[in-house]
C-alpha cells in the first residue's frame, strides 16, 4: 500500500482534540451538504481537511506551525495546493477550541458560493 496512504489512515487514528471538534462539525455533509474528507493525501501532501466538489481545503495548526522552519514548509505547501486549484483555510487551535462558531462562520462563507 502507498506510504502516505497508509500514513492518513494513522493520523485518522490520531486527530488531535481540535481536528476531532471540527470533524464534528464537517462530517455528514452538515455544512451546506458538501462532503468532506479527513487526512487526506493531494500530492505529496496529507490535508487535514479537503472539500473535493469545492477544492476547499482546511488545516488545523498547533504551535508546531509557528517555527521559522514550520512557516516555510507551510507556505509551500500552501502555494502547491493553491497550484493544483485548492484554496486553503487555515485555524490555529486555540480558534477552534475558543471560537468554534467563528470559525463555522468562515467556512460556510468559503462555501456559499458553491450552494445550490
Amino acid at each position: 500500500m502507498n506510504k502516505l496512504i497508509t500514513l492518513a489512515k494513522t493520523l485518522r487514528k490520531k486527530q488531535t482534540p481540535q481536528e476531532q471538534k471540527l470533524w464534528n462539525i464537517l462530517r455528514n455533509r452538515q455544512i451546506l451538504g458538501f462532503k468532506f474528507k479527513r487526512q487526506f493525501p493531494i500530492g505529496n501532501y496529507i490535508v487535514d481537511f479537503a472539500c473535493l466538489e469545492t477544492k476547499l481545503i482546511i488545516e488545523v495548526d498547533g504551535g508546531q506551525h509557528n517555527t521559522t522552519e514550520a512557516i516555510i514548509y507551510d507556505n509551500d505547501r500552501t502555494r502547491y495546493l493553491q497550484n493544483q486549484g485548492f484554496n486553503v483555510l487555515r485555524f490555529w487551535n486555540n480558534e477552534i477550541d475558543d471560537n468554534i462558531e467563528g470559525v463555522y462562520l468562515k467556512i460556510v462563507e468559503s462555501l456559499s458560493g458553491f450552494a445550490g
